[in-house]
């Protein structure tokens, strides 16, 4: 039995390339990974060359230390279980099972403290990180009783967020994506309306309060200003990694005082810092998850073997794909 694991290589190539399975050194242990879920944000951008090479990928988490310069592993959501543990490792974490913000790999070694032990099913635990990136969204937007908001984007990560603020008492919640499939889908998670991007002008009847630019799409966040009424609030989820952001703040934004704010889960806003750290976030996320179905955002799956052709998936036909998962069976 060999380990697997993914390299991007290039601009849309990818490969699985094999190596012994790693004992733990003291101190670690070692998971053998059950499934990963593939992020169609950030994973695109690196499978499309459209991240800044010298970025290192995140400072605040050990396994991505590096930077995005390819050859890379990347991917953060894994569940598996403790196979092994090192010198100095309580016994009792052997078979636990855990989800890791981990790249997609079969086995991998880390440090007892940066994994998370779940009850939760596989597929809700994958959900994780996408959860906890859309919570800290909400978390920044403040919604208030009987907000009017616009999410753009019904990504995996759009999809969470709209799910979340339809558990708020808002006047109303329209969400905008390309993709009809999509559109329904937020729909059944508690959106009023969806729409598509070129029907928005139309469809939005009066002006948001708060807007999530949450789509990936750089002409969105044009868009996302455009609905914000007096004084709202856009808030930027997005990563455009290094495509271009041209915004036409020439007309009637220099008046309308709307707050553009960026918002990304590695850190907690300082004006959450007070009563909030990443712990009480992450019970916040496990609870939830734990009290909803959200099976209907898993669309595909592959084994790692064909990775691949899960990419060229997300490439060529995101109409039909919204949440992939690598297994390792």
């Amino acid at each position: 039995m060999t380990r697997r694991a993914l390299y991007f290589t290039g601009p849309r190539s990818v490969e699985v390339r094999t190596s012994s399975i790693p004992d733990p050194d003291a101190g670690e242990v070692r998971v053998q990974t059950r499934r990963s879920t593939v992020s169609p944000g950030t994973e695109m951008l690196v499978y499309r060359d459209e991240v800044p090479p010298e970025l290192v990928v995140d400072e605040t988490i050990d396994a991505f230390d590096n930077t995005f310069s390819y050859p890379l592993q990347y991917g953060y959501a894994s569940v598996g279980r403790v196979t092994a543990v090192g010198e100095g490792v309580d016994d009792e974490w052997l078979e636990q099972r855990v989800f890791a913000f981990n790249p997609h790999e079969s086995h991998f070694l880390a440090d007892p403290e940066t994994l998370v032990p779940t009850a939760l099913s596989d597929e809700r635990a994958l959900l994780i990180p996408n959860t906890e990136t859309a919570v800290n969204f909400v978390m920044d937007a403040r919604p208030r009783i009987g907000a009017r908001v616009v999410v753009f984007g019904q990504g995996p990560i759009g999809l969470l967020t709209t799910a979340l603020l339809s558990e708020f008492p808002l006047s109303e919640l329209v969400t905008v994506d390309r993709y009809e499939p999509r559109r329904r889908l937020s729909e059944s998670l508690g959106a009023d309306r969806a729409v598509s991007p070129d029907a928005l002008g139309s469809a939005i009847e009066a002006d948001a309060d708060i807007a999530f630019e949450l789509s990936g799409n750089p002409t969105a966040l044009d868009d996302a200003i455009d609905v914000a009424g007096y004084a709202g609030t856009v808030i930027v989820g997005s990563w455009y990694g290094t495509k271009d952001v041209a915004l036409d703040l020439g007309g009637t934004y220099h008046r309308s005082h709307i707050r553009l704010r960026s918002s990304q889960v590695s850190r907690i806003d300082p004006d959450h810092a007070d009563r909030w750290d990443k712990d009480r976030r992450l019970d916040v996320v496990r609870s939830w998850l734990a009290e909803h179905d959200l099976s209907a955002l898993f669309t595909h799956e592959f084994d790692i073997e064909h990775a691949a052709d899960a990419y060229r998936l997300l490439e060529e036909r995101q109409d039909e794909a919204v949440q992939i998962v690598f297994t390792y069976e």
